[in-house]
């Protein structure tokens, strides 16, 4: 098993090779295109480990964006007791699907 952490806008994902990952929407990933992730945290690779200060500068993730969608939807409900007041409203997440193609290994 092959996987490795890395971090894309502040956040740490986990990343398996050849597994689908959501991560929240970005506008900038064009549909098709693929990109290379090189802010790698986290490597292991049959039993070995590399870990990075603050990153793996040999490592690197190639991934293919699928699919822009949209998540559950996310129910946001406030009450004041004894005063008649509530308000309901809701919202659905954006998110890219990527497809975890390879690591490359300088």
């Amino acid at each position: 098993m092959i996987y490795a952490i890395a971090n894309i806008r502040g956040i740490q994902f986990k990343f398996i090779e050849n597994k689908y990952l959501y991560i929240p929407f970005n506008c900038d990933m064009v549909l098709g295109t693929k990109v290379v992730f090189d802010q790698v945290l986290f490597f292991y690779k049959n039993g070995l480990v590399q870990i990075g200060s603050p990153f793996l500068e040999t490592i690197q993730i190639k991934v293919e964006i699928l699919k822009h969608v949209k998540g559950n939807k996310i129910i946001i409900f406030k009450k004041k007791r004894r005063k008649g007041y509530k308000v309901k409203r809701g919202f659905k997440p954006k998110f890219t699907k990527l497809k975890v193609m390879n690591f490359v290994e300088k």
